[in-house]
């Protein structure tokens, strides 16, 4: 199977595991040439944080895609990803994380899609988070779940 379309969804749990997200994501894409899309998934409640934190007032003139470009994470992996010559898209969605995602990957026609997680314990190990879990039993395609330092 030809990866023409990568995905990485990131959320607000993802900061401090940008690095390693863009660097297993310039891995894949590099080699292929895939095209690149970065999603930034947040709640309801997360996106009015967001847009407080960004100090933006009237965002009525603002897309979820713009919003998710202003984002520190979605900022740090793209400048990885300007470094490595790797061309990407943004793209930004509000709603529950898990579904979001896999609506994200459906929408680009994603052939891979790439998410982040923390480590567990020794017997959270038996089971993926629930959003992680969601998108891995429902994308559309493979799935990589690349976990954090």
């Amino acid at each position: 199977m030809a990866i023409e379309t990568i995905l990485l969804a990131v959320g607000p749990n993802d900061a401090d595991r940008a690095q390693k997200l863009a660097e297993t994501l310039v891995d894949l894409a590099v080699p292929t040439g895939a095209n690149v899309v970065l999603a930034h998934v947040f709640t309801s409640s997360e996106y009015q944080t967001t847009l407080e934190s960004l100090d933006v007032n009237d965002h009525g003139e603002l897309t979820e895609d713009e919003i998710a470009r202003r984002h520190a994470t979605i900022r740090d992996i793209g400048r990885s990803l300007d470094d490595a010559d790797v061309e990407y898209d943004v793209r930004g969605r509000v709603g529950e994380h898990g579904s979001s995602i896999v609506a994200t990957a459906e929408d680009v026609d994603a052939d891979f899609v790439l998410v982040g997680g923390r480590r567990r314990s020794p017997t959270g190990k038996a089971v993926f988070g629930s959003t992680a879990q969601e998108v891995i039993l429902n994308a559309p395609c493979p799935v990589t779940f690349v976990r954090g330092d």
